[in-house]
């Protein structure tokens, strides 16, 4: 649905984006995370064919965003921070002069707008002025807008910047109504938090290169290492001179409580567990320990070199 080779944009001397390559299929949400400044912005605005690529190529829903402008626009729905919605027309006139911008006829477009609002919460306020909605709301409005076309390809560029949390959340909630079989979405965000909420896949892009790139798990495997399990004790004890099975070494302990890494969780963990309770421990606990996409983010921020992790096939 989204492919990109090595899209670069130039500025005179400044280089927004280098040599970006970027896939996105069909059902997926790719996080594209970076401080301000980073391309993410500049790299939407090129996959929409609002700017041309110094170098490089972009395909968008099957066209090229160079020679197929047009159908390019007619495929995606755009959504950015700021909104720029027409404060005083209300919220149901609003989404039918899109729909008519799109050469939606007058049923369809009507039924559209309708099933728009019914779907975010708003069709009881379809004939209020935009102006008087809550900024979360107004965000919403903003999604049926990208949507009143029914495009196959979501941008999504910062979308609850600034935003107070109950705002945020409605906006992610209604992101998350837009997750489809048949859609692919790129969403652009600082906010680490909404991207591991949202995302399938992250792309960390910094002064205009990806830096990273890979589903969560890839990243966590290969930044931070195997996965961490906790194992927690009824009672303190002392675990200095325990050690376990299969070769695991305990990477840290307190009390009551122990944890140690392992690659293979299927066959350790049974067996770590078995061998516990052998020992007479009263185990009252054995879970992984959540490790965040804040530490993933800082990780490779500190990275001297590039970390590109892609599936193996497109299964």
């Amino acid at each position: 649905m989204i492919v990109t080779e090595d899209l670069s944009k130039e500025f005179e001397e400044f280089i927004a984006v280098d040599g970006v390559n970027l896939k996105v299929r069909a059902g997926e949400v790719l996080a594209l995370l970076g401080p301000n400044g980073s391309g993410k912005t500049t790299t939407v605005r090129m996959l929409t064919s609002i700017l041309g690529p110094t170098r490089g190529r972009a395909r968008v829903a099957g066209y090229d965003v160079v020679q197929q402008p047009d159908q390019v626009r007619a495929s995606v729905g755009v959504l950015t921070e700021h909104h720029g919605l027409y404060s005083r027309m209300p919220a149901a006139e609003y989404l039918d002069f899109f729909g008519q911008l799109y050469g939606i006829d007058q049923h369809s477009r009507q039924k559209r707008a309708d099933e728009m609002l019914e779907r975010f919460g708003l069709e009881p306020y379809k004939t209020r002025a935009v102006g008087k909605f809550s900024r979360g709301m107004q965000q919403k409005l903003s999604l049926a807008r990208t949507l009143i076309h029914e495009p196959p390809v979501l941008l999504l560029d910062e979308p609850t910047s600034a935003m107070d949390p109950e705002s945020a959340r409605l906006v992610r909630d209604a992101i998350q109504v837009l997750r489809s079989s048949d859609r692919a979405i790129i969403l652009c965000t600082h906010n680490l938090a909404e991207a591991e909420e949202l995302a399938d896949k992250i792309a960390i892009i910094r002064y205009g290169r990806i830096i990273a790139q890979g589903t969560p798990e890839e990243l966590r495997q290969r930044l931070l290492g195997p996965a961490v399990y906790e194992v927690r004790f009824g009672f303190s004890t002392n675990l200095d001179q325990l050690s376990l099975p299969n070769n695991l070494q305990i990477s840290a302990r307190g009390e009551n409580w122990l944890r140690y890494r392992s690659s293979q969780p299927e066959i350790d963990n049974p067996m770590v567990l078995q061998y516990l309770l052998n020992q007479s421990l009263k185990v009252i606990g054995l879970e992984e320990v959540p490790r965040s996409l804040e530490q993933i983010y800082l990780q490779v921020m500190n990275e001297p070199q590039s970390i590109h992790l892609e599936p193996a096939t497109d299964g």
